[in-house]
C-alpha cells in the first residue's frame, strides 16, 4: 500500500514536471533569442568600435601626423608615401595598410585589397578560386556583393567581397602613372576586390543558447527520472505479479484441496458467490439416497485394514463418479454408508430429480457387480453387497453448525426414512418410498412390500422394491441381482450386446447343470 502511494506521488510530480517543461519551452526560446540578440549587438558594437579605432589611429599616424611633421611642405598623395616627407597614401595603399591594422586588432576579422593589376613595384596578389571567380563576375556586373559561407566542426567563416570601382581621380592617376600596368582605365571599371573575412568559433555561439541548454538538460533529467520511475514501477509490478501468481497458485491449490471435502455443486455455488458461508437453511423437497454395505463389520474382520481401506476408497470413488454424472449432491460418507440428495443446490424439478436418483442407483448396482468380479479375481472371497434406499420429501437443507465450523447437509425425518428403506432392501437391491415411486412409476417396474412405520413419521410407509426399468417402448428391462453364499449374480439384459449374449447363455446353462447335479446337497 505504501509502495503504491509512493508511486502515485512520484507520478504526480512527473506530470507536474512535464507541464512545467511544456510551459518552459517558449520561455526558454524567448530568453535565448533575447540573449542572442544582445550578444550579437554587443559583438557588432565591439567590432565596429575596434574598426573605428583602427581607422582613427591609422589616420592620425599616417595622414595627420605626416602632414604636421612636414610644415611648409606641399602634401603629395603617392603610393610610396613613407619615402616622401609630408606625403599621404593613395586609396589603394590606404586600403592595404588599413586591412593589416584591422586584422592585427581584430583577430577574427581579415581585410584584403586585391587586384590583378598591381603596380610594377609591388608583388602580385595571390587569389584563390573564389576570389578569381568573384572578380570575373563583378567585372560583368559590379552592382552586387558576393559571399561565401564555410564551416568546420568548430568554426564558422563568412567571406564578403565587394568591387573596387575606378573613380575619375583613380582613372587619371592610373592612366598616367609610370608604374601602372594598365593605362586605359575608364570610370566605373572594376580594378580589384576588397574582401572582408570574419571567423567565429561555434563554441562562442553555443553558450548563447544557455536557457535552451538548461531546458534540454532539465528534459534529460526528467527523462532519466521517468525511465528510472518506469523501471522501478515495472520492477514493482513484476514483483506484485510474482506475488499474485504465487498467491493464485496457493489459492488454487488450497481451493482444490477444499473441494475434496465438498460436493462439487456446493463448492461451485460457494466460490461463484451464489451462496454465502453463513448459518442459514431452507426447506426444500428433495430426493434422498442412502446406501449401506451389508455385513461390512464382518468383512472388516476378515480383511486387513490396508485391504479394507483400499476397497472402500475404490468403492466410494466409483460411486461418487456416478453420483456426479447424474447430478447428485454428495452429502457425506458415514463409515461404509453414503448419503446423496437431489434438488439442491440445483434442481430439474421433483420428477426429474427422482428419476435421476433412481438411474444413479441402478448404475451404481451395475458398477458394484463389476467391482465384485474384479475383487474376486484379486482374491477377495466375499466382496461388497450394497443395499440402497430412496425417498422423496421435504427436508431442511443448508449450513448447520457454528460460526467457526459448519457443514452443508440435510436434516429431517424424510432423510431418516431413506436410511430405513435401505435397511429393508435385500442386498444388491433398491427400495423406494411411495412418494418416490409415484414420480418414477413411468420408467420402473416395482413391487410393493409390507408397510412399515417409523418414528417421526405418522403415516404408514409402503416400500417398493425395484425389479426392473422400462425402455423407450414401455417394456420392462429386468435386472437380476442376487448375492448370498456361493452366489453372486447380477444380470441386466438390456446392457448385453448380441456378441456376448451367446456366451452368457452358455454360462447360465452350465450353471444350471452344475446346480442340478448338486441338488442332493440343497433343500428347496
Amino acid at each position: 500500500m505504501q509502495r503504491t502511494f509512493g508511486t502515485t506521488q512520484m507520478g504526480f510530480v512527473l506530470v507536474l514536471l512535464v507541464l512545467l517543461l511544456l510551459v518552459g519551452l517558449p520561455v526558454a526560446v524567448w530568453l535565448d533569442l533575447t540573449n542572442l540578440a544582445e550578444t550579437n549587438l554587443t559583438r557588432q558594437a565591439s567590432d565596429l568600435n575596434s574598426i573605428i579605432s583602427s581607422v582613427r589611429g591609422y589616420y592620425a599616424a599616417n595622414v595627420v601626423g605626416r602632414i604636421l611633421a612636414a610644415p611648409g611642405v606641399a602634401t603629395k598623395v603617392v603610393h610610396n608615401y613613407q619615402d616622401t616627407p609630408g606625403a599621404i597614401p593613395i586609396p589603394a595603399t590606404l586600403s592595404l595598410e588599413l586591412g593589416q591594422v584591422i586584422s592585427q586588432r581584430q583577430h577574427n576579422i581579415r581585410y584584403r585589397f586585391i587586384s590583378d593589376y598591381p603596380f610594377t613595384n609591388r608583388a602580385a596578389h595571390p587569389m584563390d578560386q573564389f576570389e578569381t571567380d568573384s572578380l570575373r563576375r563583378l567585372r560583368q556586373n559590379p552592382n552586387q556583393v558576393l559571399s561565401l559561407d564555410s564551416s568546420s566542426l568548430l568554426i564558422d567563416r563568412v567571406r564578403l567581397i565587394a568591387p573596387v570601382v575606378m573613380g575619375a581621380a583613380c582613372v587619371a592617376c592610373h592612366n598616367t602613372h609610370p608604374e601602372s600596368p594598365k593605362r586605359d582605365w575608364k570610370v566605373g571599371d572594376v580594378r580589384g576586390l576588397q574582401e572582408l573575412s570574419i571567423t567565429q568559433p561555434i563554441s562562442s555561439d553555443i553558450f548563447a543558447f544557455k536557457y535552451l541548454l538548461a531546458y534540454f538538460f532539465l528534459i534529460a533529467a526528467v527523462g532519466v527520472l521517468f525511465i528510472t520511475l518506469q523501471r522501478r514501477q515495472a520492477t514493482m509490478i513484476q514483483g506484485m505479479n510474482v506475488e499474485l501468481e504465487t498467491a493464485n497458485e496457493f489459492l488454487a491449490s488450497l481451493s482444490m484441496k477444499i473441494s475434496r471435502y465438498l460436493s462439487p455443486q456446493i463448492y461451485k455455488s460457494i466460490f461463484s458467490g451464489q451462496k454465502d458461508v453463513v448459518i442459514q437453511t431452507e426447506r426444500k423437497k428433495l430426493t434422498i439416497f442412502f446406501s449401506d454395505i451389508q455385513d461390512f463389520t464382518a468383512t472388516t474382520e476378515r480383511l486387513q485394514p490396508e485391504e479394507i481401506t483400499q476397497l472402500l476408497n475404490e468403492y466410494f470413488t466409483e460411486m461418487s463418479k456416478i453420483a456426479l454424472v447424474h447430478g447428485g449432491t454428495i452429502d457425506k460418507f458415514v463409515g461404509d454408508a453414503m448419503l446423496i440428495f437431489f434438488g439442491d443446490p440445483e434442481t430439474k424439478g421433483d420428477a426429474e430429480d427422482a428419476k435421476a436418483c433412481l438411474r444413479m442407483a441402478i448404475e451404481m448396482q451395475d458398477r458394484i457387480a463389476g467391482l465384485n468380479a474384479k475383487w474376486r479375481n484379486a482374491g477377495i472371497e466375499q466382496p461388497f453387497r450394497v443395499r440402497m434406499g430412496i425417498n422423496t420429501g421435504y427436508c431442511n437443507v443448508g449450513n448447520f453448525g457454528s460460526d467457526d465450523r459448519m457443514d452443508y447437509t440435510i436434516i429431517g425425518a424424510e432423510a431418516n426414512l431413506a436410511a430405513r428403506l435401505q435397511a429393508v432392501a435385500a442386498p444388491g437391491h433398491i427400495v423406494v418410498s411411495y412418494e418416490t415411486y409415484a414420480l418414477v412409476r413411468d420408467i420402473v417396474v416395482a413391487q410393493a412390500l409390507a408397510p412399515i412405520t417409523m418414528k417421526g413419521i405418522s403415516r404408514e410407509v409402503v416400500p417398493y422394491a425395484i425389479s426392473g426399468i422400462l425402455d423407450a417402448t414401455g417394456h420392462a428391462i429386468q435386472v437380476f441381482s442376487e448375492h448370498q453364499t456361493g452366489l453372486d449374480f447380477y444380470l441386466n439384459a438390456n446392457m448385453i450386446d448380441a456378441n456376448s449374449a451367446a456366451h452368457i447363455r452358455k454360462v447360465l446353462q452350465d450353471a444350471l447343470k452344475a446346480l442340478e447335479k448338486a441338488v442332493p446337497k440343497y433343500s428347496y
